[in-house]
């Protein structure tokens, strides 16, 4: 990998790591997990969790499907398909 790739690379991993949730939320939603273990959460506690879970859940939608519209084939023949293209060829039997 040369330096261009690497350094686009490390721009794409910056911007994915912006839209997950900060480290508060995550130690939150970690907090209220470890607590209704042990006890029943409060009403509130519960709202704020699902309010949390959604949201995570959310984001991670978000940065995976990112993930997957970054995918590319490439063929044996070196050419590079996008699979939202309907042209790249399917196997045949």
């Amino acid at each position: 990998m040369n330096l261009e790739n690497e350094e686009a690379e490390a721009d794409e991993n910056c911007k994915r790591t912006k839209k997950m949730l900060s480290k508060e939320k995550m130690d939150r939603i970690n907090e209220l997990a470890r607590k209704s273990k042990g006890s029943e959460l409060s009403p509130e506690e519960k709202t704020e969790q699902q309010t949390l879970r959604a949201e995570y859940l959310a984001k991670f939608r978000e940065s995976f499907r990112g993930e997957l519209d970054r995918i590319r084939f490439v063929d044996e023949d070196g050419n590079i398909s996008d699979p939202k293209d309907k042209t790249h060829s399917k196997t045949k039997n």
